[in-house]
């Protein structure tokens, strides 16, 4: 493995270079059934996103690579190959484990020319997947950005957030806080099909609340809607509604991107469990990373009156770094009820 002196060029920022010291160790244990924490020690912490993303923040902290949450549509994926692992089922085993990243945080929060800018985490691999629970690098993180002044913001999909809840209120009280919660779908069956590290979307929503009553006003990501399974009316409304009843400030709805080695990843499983969708992505996706702007517009056009009357539109304001994210389905494709007699079972 290609331990030392990494310097991928991610385009999304998430994985600047960094030139790690090397692994320390190996390690599996009982708890974690097949999966492998790399342990390394890392020589910073914050990570400097280039200029051309199209991202709302400027720098990141990402405690670990790599992800149990084995999401197969994943944008973070090809990011495991410059550790000579592969973007499949190593990114989902052999999570890498920045162990002393609080500390080296801590020495680059006291640096002179820090301007306490805004960090992110959550960009790349989720900081509250399950690996959290054995390492506890959260708090400490928290911790020094909060003795340092710097505001942050936290995304996560993992429940295990609500361990550092009373740590977030306190940080709250002395820097911006910003925080958002994942939840791609309501349904069960899809939801273990494609997510199936991660809580169940009713445990997220759950957190939504908790959060809420906490005071903080919480971001949504309904990402990402995936073509011809989680883009009907039924279904977007369903979950819109309930991410509003458990109080959420706001959602941000974005189709989902398969870069790199995640489409052939996503498209594999698509192909043994929703066969007959694949026609329909080759005149969605092409041979490139995104939808049709025809298909984002159409999205657009079915999400947007569903936010209002949700009242999930509030304090919707453009990117001072990019934009998120919108006729008919382009390509002459069906509605996602017209295929459902062709499907089995979602997931």
């Amino acid at each position: 493995m290609r331990w030392q002196n990494q310097n991928p060029a991610a385009d999304d920022g998430a994985l600047p270079g960094m030139e790690r010291t090397g692994l320390v160790r190996s390690v599996q244990t009982p708890e974690f059934e097949g999966v492998t924490f790399h342990e390394v020690l890392c020589k910073s912490a914050l990570n400097k996103v280039p200029q051309r993303s199209a991202v709302p923040f400027e720098w990141t902290v990402n405690p670990m690579r790599g992800c149990s949450h084995a999401c197969r549509y994943c944008f973070a994926r090809p990011t495991h190959e410059y550790l000579d692992l592969d973007a499949g089922r190593d990114f989902d085993t052999q999570i890498v484990v920045k162990t002393n990243i609080a500390a080296v945080l801590r020495q680059e929060l006291r640096r002179r020319s820090w301007r306490r800018d805004p960090v992110a985490l959550g960009t790349n691999t989720d900081p509250y997947q399950r690996a959290e629970g054995r390492y506890r690098l959260m708090p400490d993180i928290i911790t020094a950005l909060t003795e340092s002044g710097t505001p942050f913001s936290l995304l996560t999909k993992g429940t295990l957030l609500r361990r550092d809840l009373p740590l977030l209120v306190q940080s709250a009280q002395v820097v911006p806080v910003h925080l958002a919660l994942s939840v791609a779908t309501i349904d069960d069956d899809l939801h273990r099909g494609m997510e199936p590290g991660t809580p169940g979307p009713r445990a997220r929503l759950e957190l939504v609340r908790v959060l809420t009553e906490a005071g903080f006003e919480v971001n949504v990501m309904v990402a990402p809607v995936v073509p011809y399974l989680t883009d009907g009316t039924d279904h977007l409304d369903q979950l819109l509604g309930s991410i509003a009843a458990a109080g959420a400030a706001r959602a941000t709805v974005l189709p989902m991107h398969l870069r790199g080695s995640t489409r052939g990843w996503f498209l594999q499983w698509l192909a043994e469990h929703h066969p007959a969708l694949l026609r329909h992505y080759r005149q969605l996706y092409g041979r490139g990373a995104y939808v049709t702007p025809e298909y984002a517009a159409w999205l657009r056009e079915r999400v947007d009156p569903m936010l209002a009357r949700y009242g999930l539109d509030r304090h919707r304001e453009p990117s001072a770094r990019g934009r998120f994210g919108g006729p008919a389905r382009p390509g002459g494709a069906p509605d996602a009820a017209q295929l459902e007699p062709q499907l089995s079972l979602f997931g």
